[in-house]
């Protein structure tokens, strides 16, 4: 009978334990802190953003007695935009897609702000005519604000550095469409382009070779180009390298 009595006392001591401790879990639960959560009508960091002003950029080129007759270039702040140009004598224009390397969106959109050219009022044009070089638009739309400055001439140093550089911008995209031909159906017209690119080089007339190197290892390996312009094109990466 005291055997009984004593497993009656321990069972009923584990039964208060476990209670006890059933109870100091639930306070536990009850007394965690709830993340606060913002007052109504508060806003959040990212809300308080400005939103980012969308700004693009065009130089445009006409002379219809050029060979190339009429050239478009358009991207946005990151440089991405494209190429549209028109040779004559051909009647379709080419579109072709542009991401403008660091370095030249660098050289790029400081020449647009070295001009101020939305809260300018200049329109670059030279006390002399020169139409027959071919007609110049610089164009730039940023938010409800859009402006055009046409020329032929210009003294205007910046205006002047900045058609360049878009020239070269061209030019690049020009010769990289013309090798994409000639390695698809005009494999004998690469040598000669090869002497156009090494043309281009000498007289810094693109706008970043180094932007061409995997274009030219590519050249260089591929099997259904004359084995001239691929060997031309091991020279120019070797001249790319040295600058």
């Amino acid at each position: 009978m005291t055997r009984s009595l004593k497993q009656l006392a321990s069972v009923a001591a584990f039964i208060l334990s476990a209670a006890f401790l059933v109870d100091i879990q639930a306070q536990s639960k009850t007394n965690v802190r709830k993340p606060e959560t913002p007052a109504t009508g508060a806003t959040a960091p990212e809300e308080n953003k400005k939103p980012i002003e969308v700004a693009t950029y065009s130089y445009e080129f006409t002379q219809p007695e050029f060979f190339v007759r009429h050239i478009l270039v358009q991207h946005d702040q990151l440089g991405r935009g494209k190429v549209v140009f028109e040779r004559k004598g051909e009647e379709a224009a080419i579109t072709e897609p542009i991401a403008l390397s660091p370095a030249a969106l660098t050289r790029v959109l400081g020449g647009w702000t070295d001009l101020q050219f939305l809260d300018s009022t200049e329109d670059y044009q030279s006390e002399k005519q020169f139409p027959h070089l071919g007609t110049m638009r610089l164009k730039m739309h940023r938010a409800a604000r859009e402006r055009t400055a046409e020329f032929n001439w210009t003294k205007n140093k910046a205006a002047s550095s900045l058609t360049d550089e878009y020239r070269r911008i061209a030019d690049q995209a020009i010769l990289i469409f013309d090798i994409a031909v000639a390695r698809e159906s005009q494999p004998l017209n690469a040598p000669k382009l090869m002497e156009e690119f090494e043309t281009q080089l000498k007289r810094n007339g693109l706008s970043d070779p180094l932007q061409l190197v995997p274009l030219l290892e590519e050249i260089s390996t591929d099997e259904h180009l004359p084995l001239i312009a691929r060997n031309h094109a091991l020279r120019l990466l070797k001249k790319i390298d040295k600058k």
